[in-house]
């Protein structure tokens, strides 16, 4: 992406991001001025349900997301929808499952819950589990944005990447430190905005060169279905399954996301937020693939050879270079720099309430939760510029890839915990709780790099975080206490 991102003048990007950034955050100040504490952590349990729902389709993508679904389509097709519609099942279960749960607990972090069902080892658990998986999936995509920013701005300007690095957190901490989720539910809401105009207006620009989508249906490229082969890791089944378990993990289980979806004013209105939320992403993510299409169709159509480019790497190449009207470049970045920060402010958000409520039991209404709250709120920002700088440091895209892995297997201990805590009713020996949740993840490592060989060439994929949580589900059972 970076070596074809340099037909961009500089000078364009820099006015484009000063001009995005002046309104995002005109929206911030405005939206969290007068927020206290729980305005912050909770958004005083007063947001309207379809604001959030429109937000969280923005927190949900991430800059990576933004260029790597519409470039899958080459080689994978609409498989991925596959996948989606696991995730709007898995959005129906945390509707109907989990926000009643959460409420009834009127839980500030929902991995309290784990405190009241076990005890203080599953509750401390739980919210370390997330610190880690969160601190790492944002630190890799903000180090996604820092590296593209280092080649549009910073090093043509001569500025080190530890510069940038601290700039990139400074942009999501000010977007942040005063209105907390109060002011991420307008600011997503922008967010997502920019991000569907600038993914729309650019199939509507590159439609107008030229491609249409005469023979779509019979293109190999607009196959959704595959149920051939199970070893296939576009193998229906296998996605589907995976995207339900996926959701419930990383959206129903996952502080940042649930923050928002809990600062409704009753479990009825976050119900109507998450399911219209999981239709309108359908629509959203079915936009970006078609975009994938119509990029590899005019790619072929007009002879630009992008034979030897990543897929993620097609988009940023035809949309910055030249080859359409240069406002398909300024909707790239804008919705490129739109998907990061969103996805970003919202983690900074979650890891702080997380941290505040959760390991340091700052949990009352008072001055010195909120000196606590500022405290941390800037640690959790100098930690993820540090990581940043340490990722770009190894500046090894196999590390990058591990990283995404590691943080994947964190989620698979915490599906375990929660589907044991409500599908049963037994208790459990709770200071054993973390070493379950250590020796799953290792023994789903051990499965999944011998799976070739032990189970006849079988390869996993997403659903090792099934397994993950499975085995920890298991775990707990040799854990329960005798009546």
């Amino acid at each position: 992406m970076q070596e074809n991102l340099r037909k961009m003048s500089p000078l364009a990007i820099l006015i484009t991001m000063a001009a995005y950034f002046v309104l995002l955050f005109t929206v911030s100040y405005i939206a969290g001025r007068k927020a206290d504490n729980a305005g912050f952590f909770s958004g005083n349990k007063s947001s309207n349900w379809l604001l959030i729902a429109m937000s969280t389709i923005g927190a949900a993508i991430s800059g990576v997301t933004f260029v790597s679904v519409p470039g899958m389509v080459a080689t994978s097709a609409f498989s991925y929808m596959q996948m989606v519609l696991g995730f709007t099942v898995g959005q129906f279960i945390i509707a109907y499952v989990l926000i009643p749960l959460f409420y009834k607990y009127n839980l500030t972090s929902i991995y309290e819950y784990l405190n009241q069902r076990f005890g203080v080892s599953s509750y401390k658990t739980g919210a370390w589990l997330f610190f880690v998986s969160k601190m790492l999936g944002a630190s890799v995509r903000l180090f996604v944005v820092g590296s593209v920013l280092q080649l549009l701005v910073f090093g043509p300007l001569g500025v080190p990447f530890v510069v940038n690095a601290i700039f990139t957190v400074l942009i999501v901490y000010l977007c942040t430190f005063k209105g907390g989720v109060k002011s991420i539910i307008w600011t997503d809401l922008l967010k997502t905005t920019c991000l569907i105009l600038s993914v729309g207006l650019c199939i509507y620009y590159i439609m107008k060169s030229g491609v249409t989508l005469h023979g779509f249906q019979q293109s190999d490229m607009s196959q959704m279905f595959f149920f051939d082969d199970a070893n296939d890791g576009k193998y229906f089944w296998k996605q589907f399954l995976a995207g339900i378990f996926l959701v419930i993990a990383t959206t129903g289980l996952d502080q940042d996301l649930m923050q928002r979806t809990l600062s409704c004013k009753n479990y009825k209105d976050s119900q109507k937020n998450m399911i219209t939320g999981a239709l309108l992403q359908v629509v959203v993510i079915g936009l970006f693939l078609l975009l994938g299409y119509v990029l590899y169709t005019y790619a072929a159509q007009s002879g630009v050879d992008i034979s030897s480019l990543k897929g993620d790497d097609v988009f940023a190449f035809l949309a910055t270079g030249n080859y359409f009207p240069t406002i398909v470049g300024i909707l790239f970045v804008v919705g490129f720099i739109a998907a990061a920060y969103s996805a970003a402010g919202g983690a900074l958000t979650a890891l702080t309430t997380s941290f505040t409520v959760d390991i340091l039991n700052h949990k009352q209404q008072d001055d010195t939760t909120t000196r606590a709250r500022t405290r941390v709120h800037i640690g959790m920002a100098v930690l993820m510029a540090v990581c940043i700088y340490v990722i770009y440091y190894l500046n090894d895209d196999s590390v990058i890839q591990t990283v995404y892995k590691v943080a994947s297997y964190t989620y698979g201990p915490l599906l375990g915990m929660f589907c044991f805590g409500i599908i049963t009713k037994v208790q459990v020996r709770d200071k054993w709780i973390p070493l379950v949740a250590i020796a799953a993840p290792i023994l789903t490592w051990i499965l999944d790099v011998n799976s070739a060989a032990w189970f006849g060439g079988y390869h996993f994929s997403h659903e090792r975080l099934i397994l993950n949580a499975l085995l920890t589900f298991v775990g707990m059972l040799c854990l329960i206490k005798k009546k």
